[in-house]
């Protein structure tokens, strides 16, 4: 291998390696699932970083991974049932401060799954924020990954932290 394809190599190595950015929005440690092997559905999740000095808010999300691709969250029905629901408002990533998409709470929905989603493989998604713009970020599909925070089981799903659809701010 010469000198400049090894350098090419390491470059193409450390960039792929490093968190989306576009114009403050960082996004880390995203991972997808789906929720069986013959499910015709999935998620993604991760941690929005807003670095800059500027509130934003993601708005929409898409991948060709889908028919459809939206921005969902659980929220509790007056019954105590939790339920699944379209965010259309987008989820806000204050200035400083970052926004987690995480199981049982806010998150990337893909309806109609158009492959499946075998562990290892990757997901492009592109997502939409009102001022950053578009970032695609490319995302593992890891079915082993347990639930931080909230657990999904078979229908019962306790919630911990704040109000579900409320970004949460940790500076």
């Amino acid at each position: 291998m010469s000198l400049k394809s090894t350098v090419f190599a390491a470059l193409t190595a450390a960039v792929t390696a490093l968190p989306a950015l576009a114009q403050g929005i960082e996004i880390e440690d995203p991972y997808a699932r789906a929720s069986t092997m013959m499910s015709k559905s999935g998620a993604a999740f991760m941690t929005i970083k807003n670095t800059g000095e500027v509130d934003d808010r993601l708005v929409a999300a898409a991948s060709d991974v889908a028919d459809k691709v939206e921005l969902h969250t659980h929220i509790e029905d007056a019954g105590g049932i939790m339920k699944m629901v379209r965010v259309e408002e987008g989820f806000p990533v204050p200035a400083g401060g970052t926004h987690m998409l995480q199981r049982g709470g806010d998150h990337v929905m893909f309806l109609g799954l158009t492959r499946s989603l075998n562990h290892g493989d990757t997901v492009e998604v592109t997502l939409s924020f009102e001022k950053a713009g578009d970032v695609t970020v490319t995302i593992p599909v890891d079915l082993e990954r347990q639930p931080g925070g909230a657990m999904m089981n078979q229908g019962n799903m306790p919630m911990t932290g704040g109000a579900m659809g409320q970004g949460m701010n940790n500076n």
